[in-house]
């Protein structure tokens, strides 16, 4: 494969992470396509070119693979099968695609693995979830296999009819035990050429299913952490294929279970742009292009913050309180460029670092809560 200089990178999706990983690529010497159907997607700007088509375009795939030296994607939504008939290399692996975009395969694949899940079953229709609750007890987390992000396709249900009122059709389901954990953890690992690497373990603070705020170094004991590690090392075993992975786990009376694996930059992982050594974007074009990984260590305690979509309606996006924000010290803003903020949508994220975690929260904190839309 050609490397950088004049190296190009093919990307499907052009959202916030596909604007991401070009701004990563650049210095590196990498130019950037991305593949999205929506025009002026947010990583247009960065990008070197945008390719308008949809993540299931032959046309578009081809017309991507032809200007590209590798492609990756960076939305669960890109056809697994059409990136398996391009001839360059894609990574991470189309299987590890297929597998991780169906929530029982995921789960059935890291189960056989002995990599620990929360228990789970299979639902195609009413029985299946009446012997789900029979054997797991109620209520149960009960997700969509396929297409399900920030909390979308996610219900807990305490009846069969309960869900049946959230999905309709109970076919293509998993029902998962309701885990009272005592926190959420998450890292990012990194598959390479030669050598697979972690991120520091991040603790994760979720309302309405939505991320909030990652914090690194977690509240977690050490004990915890170590075994997060190992957990995140066997996950990395059984992926196919180069590029970062985040990874999502609970922390359940000391122990550690994997709920949801990302085949790409994770939200999660943004605190790495400012937090780390080297981001999770310059990682992952660095591993799909098979360099040196970079230094994943943390410079300093970290807090990052979503800038969410505060507005009633969607309508066009005009963020205020820039200046009030990046007043803070150590406030970094990175806004996604997109036309239109919706309730709860995730415009940005503001990332800011301190003398321990929660002085790095309140900067981050603070910095957000001076932004909002007019």
């Amino acid at each position: 494969m050609q490397t950088p200089p004049g190296t190009t990178l093919g990307v499907v999706g052009g959202g916030q992470l596909g604007r991401m990983l070009a701004e990563a690529a650049s210095p590196l010497g990498v130019d950037v396509i991305v593949l999205d159907p929506t025009p002026d997607c947010p990583a247009a700007t960065p990008a070197a070119d945008h390719i308008e088509g949809d993540f299931d375009d032959p046309e578009a795939f081809a017309a991507l693979a032809e200007r590209a030296d590798a492609l990756t994607f960076e939305i669960e939504l890109a056809d697994a099968d059409l990136l398996a008939d391009v001839e360059v290399p894609v990574h991470p692996d189309p299987w590890t695609l297929r597998t991780t975009e169906d929530k029982l395969a995921e789960k059935e694949t890291l189960d056989e693995a002995g990599v620990p899940v929360p228990a789970y079953r299979r639902v195609d229709d009413a029985a299946d979830l009446e012997t789900a609750f029979d054997d797991l007890g109620a209520p149960l987390m009960v997700k969509a296999r396929h297409g399900g992000y920030d909390g979308r396709g996610n219900h807990v249900a305490a009846t069969v009819a309960d869900a049946e009122d959230y999905f309709g059709d109970l076919d293509g389901l998993v029902a998962e035990e309701l885990l009272d954990f005592e926190r959420e953890l998450s890292a990012i690992g990194t598959k390479g050429a030669s050598e697979n690497t972690q991120f520091p373990i991040a603790e994760n603070v979720h309302e309405e299913e939505i991320l909030r705020e990652t914090r690194v170094p977690p509240a977690a004991s050490d004990d915890v952490v170590a075994e997060a590690r190992a957990v995140v090392a066997d996950v990395l075993d059984v992926l196919r294929g180069r590029g970062v992975y985040g990874v999502e786990l609970f922390e359940v009376d000391g122990e550690v279970l994997v709920n949801e694996i990302a085949p790409r930059p994770h939200n999660s992982g943004h605190y790495t742009i400012e937090g780390a050594v080297t981001s999770q974007f310059e990682q992952h074009v660095r591993a799909v292009l098979g360099l040196p990984l970079g230094d994943p260590s943390l410079r300093d305690s970290t807090a990052m913050v979503n800038v969410l979509g505060d507005v009633a309606e969607t309508r066009p996006a005009a963020l205020s309180g820039v200046p009030e924000a990046l007043a803070v010290p150590t406030a970094a803003l990175h806004w996604y460029g997109k036309r239109d903020v919706r309730p709860l949508r995730k415009m940005g994220h503001v990332t800011a670092i301190g003398d321990d975690v929660e002085q790095a929260s309140d900067r981050a904190n603070e910095a957000r809560d001076e932004l909002s839309f007019e």
